[in-house]
């Protein structure tokens, strides 16, 4: 189904997605690309943040661009095997940034805790091992999920009340009882969203006391300044995430998940390059040296 049923806001709607999916597009592409090319900016920090653009690349383009196509036709319609790949690809790309986010705060944890000892604890082996354990998670709990919706039996409606193929809506449209497929899904919500988010929680919660301990108040400024970006962008992927696949059933409805679903689909990753060149001195100095070359 639309976005939308008001079709007089179709054309205003597709303009507006599409500006952000293509700044979304641009500003990522732009991460990765000072991160690769600046030799300021081959540290464990930005080999992160440019596996977390690649992401939001992907995250977004598994989604945005048949929302698009969908408001200039007619028929709406996706294919079955379609709309398993599109849930698989949302899905691995969604579980793999949960990871990352927690990697990217350990990251921080051990440069602001143990500085002495960063080098030796986030080497390149560890970080290509944290990286790669969350993608290996991404793609494992991602065909689960979708082998198991997709082998549910669908006999009756075809109609997906989302802009996308997500698991909530799907799980509507099945022909059996549902409620333990609901629950199966909520405990992998749980450990695959919830288990990174309490990891960045204790990383922080020991960054902050850390900070706190500091004499003066700029070194405690300087500091935090270093980690406040990955916080922001935590907050804004998290905090919409978490309110969509975690809150009561008795608070669902299908217009609040289509904006929600929107916030971290499109918003987080169009904010996350804004949020690290603007509160990122490093970044900025690396994009002026681009610019003049």
């Amino acid at each position: 189904l639309p976005f939308s049923s008001i079709p007089e806001i179709q054309g205003s709607l597709f303009c507006l997605v599409l500006l952000m999916y293509l700044s979304t597009l641009v500003g990522n592409i732009l991460i990765i690309m000072i991160t690769m090319i600046d030799a300021a900016l081959h540290s464990p920090m930005y080999f992160f943040l440019k596996n977390l653009s690649f992401l939001e690349i992907g995250y977004t383009t598994s989604t945005i661009p048949k929302m698009l196509v969908n408001f200039l036709t007619k028929r709406k319609g996706i294919s079955f095997l379609g709309c398993a790949t599109q849930m698989y690809a949302f899905s691995l790309l969604g579980i793999t940034e949960c990871c990352l986010l927690a990697a990217m705060a350990y990251d921080r944890y051990v440069a602001i805790c143990h500085p002495l000892r960063y080098t030796t604890m986030m080497s390149w082996n560890m970080c290509f091992l944290l990286s790669a354990v969350s993608w290996l998670t991404g793609v494992l709990v991602a065909l689960e999920q979708t082998t198991f919706i997709f082998t549910l039996p669908y006999c009756g409606p075809n109609r997906i009340n989302h802009f996308f193929c997500d698991l909530l809506p799907l799980l509507k449209l099945a022909c059996v009882d549902t409620y333990k497929n609901e629950i199966i899904t909520y405990i992998i919500a749980v450990l695959c969203v919830m288990v990174p988010f309490l990891l960045i929680v204790v990383s922080y919660v020991r960054i902050l006391h850390t900070i706190l301990k500091m004499p003066s108040t700029g070194g405690k400024r300087k500091t935090f300044s270093t980690c406040s970006s990955h916080l922001f962008v935590v907050t804004l992927f998290y905090g919409s995430g978490i309110v969509t696949y975690l809150r009561p059933k008795a608070f669902y409805s299908s217009s609040s998940n289509k904006l929600l679903s929107l916030s971290y689909t499109l918003m987080s990753p169009m904010m996350n390059p804004l949020i690290y060149s603007l509160r990122n001195k490093e970044v900025k100095q690396a994009l002026k040296r681009l610019i003049a070359k």
